[in-house]
């Protein structure tokens, strides 16, 4: 199993998503040192890495949260309790994880 947050440069999410991954990652049984971060800088990147906005949260490679919005160096919002949010649920981070595992 491969964990990788994608960020930006000064992503006002970085640390919390850095945190939330981690805690969502040990509830679900794997070791959060195990989770790699990788910066995004240019848009070339972002596309060759299926990179939707920061933060991104992939394993094996795969957007735990697959958008339709074209890559970009940029902010990603989720819906969150009916809201938009800089970042996902510990809960929908939890399923998202828990799908990959089963797939």
């Amino acid at each position: 199993m491969d964990f990788e947050l994608l960020t930006i440069q000064d992503c006002p999410n970085g640390t919390a998503a850095r945190e939330l991954f981690s805690r969502a990652a040990a509830l679900e049984g794997t070791d959060p040192a195990l989770i790699s971060i990788r910066e995004i800088t240019t848009d070339e990147e972002a596309s060759a890495s299926g990179f939707h906005g920061s933060p991104t949260f992939t394993m094996d490679g795969a957007d735990l949260f697959p958008s339709t919005a074209e890559p970009a160096v940029t902010c990603r919002v989720y819906r969150t309790d009916g809201r938009l949010s800089g970042l996902p649920s510990l809960e929908s981070l939890r399923q998202a994880i828990q799908s990959r595992l089963a797939a």
